[in-house]
């Protein structure tokens, strides 16, 4: 059945049925072993996921856009008849407070602005000073947030766990829209990696944003190993910004590097749950140093201590906690390793804590890892994202990531699940032949919140046309070989 062209950009009403090569697909084949896993169940939708254009109208300022209209006329690639008209300029909403109306509007314009206006525009219609101001306020919610946040549904409440979304705008407002959007009665979790490699990435984490600062207490982002300075630098979320705001860029993309210093790590949702980007982490090994000879008379002797990195051993969650996370690139060495391990590890099927050779940072955990893990804290699951279609084709004892998530352990006290929401990854390939993965997200439903119903979906097509911001023919794949000296002393043109 040929596709239908997606919803009228720019307008609120209710998107139209999905034809069967849209709907969300169960998957039937062999690529994971555990078919009784699937669930198709349809999420309660709310009255507000679809506002109207009159609502829209009135979260938004109404100046004159002609310039913008004759811009985007000339620049407008999207192969859909009749293009609606251009979108008035953001402007933050009166009284100060965001409004699902806004958005709402701020969707809409977001999606039009990909279809219609070439990128170096966008300040037209998103003022440097509104994304600012709209960062800024986010960061301030997320600063405040531990490293592990504890995310207690209400009675009633549904939690949607997204994976990766790489900039693949036009996905997650798909996503969005087919889980039920953010609410009082449905919560979402997204395990990081907003930007790079995709076109969208300021548009995607900015609209994640806007969620966030409505409904902190529904919305909770984590870090990825792409929010940092070193993994911008080299896949292209740094020329992004460059690009879309020329003059601007350099204070608009620092605004984002130190909101990327505030996501919370990991979340623990109704108390069985365990996500963060790349997974588990080391604990700290603590060690005596050489004693001096005599203490101060009258004062007890106190040894010094030094942390052993080598040392392989299982963290906790009070080190998790107490780790410092305020830094753009974390280390690879030294005594503030877990950050580093959160973001960069992946699974194996190799029992123990081993380094992770392949990435140059981050561990490799295997089985009964999971188990200790899962035992420890009293957890039924973990769900991890960090790894796409591309980084699985180069490991051969872990399944492909064709649906968008594995189940990659099964132990006695649960599952280890990875989870990747970027259908049709990377957006920019090399190859002629490309992965054609679906993506995934995960639905966690009361009381117990342990059973994960998996819904696949497949990429928004045709997707408008984009240039690269990073050189995709040379720039490695999956973040494997990676030049740990220029993440020390960071690459990007800030620096």
């Amino acid at each position: 059945m040929a596709q239908k062209p997606p919803p009228p950009t720019g307008t609120t009403t209710n998107p139209a049925p999905l034809p069967v090569s849209r709907r969300l697909v169960t998957p039937q084949d062999n690529t994971n072993p555990h078919p009784d896993s699937h669930k198709e169940t349809q999420l309660p939708k709310t009255k507000s996921q679809n506002p109207t254009a009159s609502s829209l109208a009135h979260a938004m300022s109404q100046p004159d856009s002609d310039a913008i209209v004759a811009d985007a006329a000339a620049a407008a690639t999207d192969p859909s008849p009749a293009p609606a008209p251009a979108p008035p300029v953001v402007e933050w909403p009166e009284g100060g407070a965001l409004t699902r109306d806004w958005v709402a509007g701020l969707e809409s314009t977001l999606d039009w602005c990909s279809r219609h206006l070439p990128g170096d525009r966008l300040p037209a219609v998103l003022p440097p000073a509104l994304v600012q101001r709209l960062v800024l306020a986010a960061a301030a919610i997320l600063h405040r947030e531990p490293n592990l946040v504890r995310v207690d549904p209400r009675p009633g409440q549904a939690v949607v766990v997204v994976g990766d979304v790489h900039g693949q705008l036009h996905d997650v407002l798909f996503l969005l829209r087919d889980a039920g959007f953010p609410s009082e009665d449905r919560i979402f979790v997204f395990n990081g990696d907003y930007v790079d490699r995709g076109a969208w990435g300021l548009e995607t984490f900015l609209l994640l944003l806007a969620w966030k600062v409505l409904l902190p207490n529904c919305v909770f982002l984590l870090r990825g190993n792409h929010e940092s300075k070193y993994c911008t630098s080299v896949y292209g979320f740094e020329k992004e910004v460059m690009t879309k705001y020329k003059d601007q860029g350099p204070q608009v993309y620092r605004k984002f590097l130190r909101c990327f210093e505030d996501l919370p790590l990991a979340t623990i949702i109704a108390g069985s749950v365990y996500t963060a980007h790349g997974g588990v982490f080391r604990g700290t090994i603590v060690v005596p140093s050489k004693r001096s000879k005599k203490g101060k008379k009258g004062h007890k002797f106190e040894a010094d201590f030094t942390v052993d990195p080598t040392a392989m051993k299982l963290g906790s969650l009070d080190e998790l906690l107490k780790a410092r996370r305020t830094v753009l690139d974390p280390p690879w060495e030294g005594s503030n390793l877990i950050p580093g391990d959160v973001l960069w590890s992946d699974p194996s099927l190799q029992m123990g804590l081993s380094p992770n050779k392949e990435r140059g940072i981050g561990l490799l955990w295997g089985p009964d890892i999971t188990q200790q893990f899962l035992r420890t804290n009293h957890l039924k699951l973990i769900i991890r994202s960090h790894e796409g279609p591309d980084a699985r084709d180069k490991r051969h004892d872990l399944l492909g990531m064709d649906n968008g998530y594995t189940i990659d352990h099964e132990v006695e006290c649960g599952k280890l699940i990875t989870l990747f929401s970027a259908p049709d990854y990377p957006q920019f390939q090399a190859s002629e032949e490309r992965h054609n993965n679906r993506g995934a997200y995960i639905v966690l439903n009361p009381p117990d919140f342990a059973t994960p119903v998996f819904r696949s979906f497949e990429a928004v097509k045709p997707r408008p046309a984009a240039h690269p911001f990073y050189d995709f023919e040379e720039v490695i794949d999956s973040d494997e070989e990676l030049n740990l000296d220029a993440m020390d002393s960071g690459t990007s043109s800030l620096s």
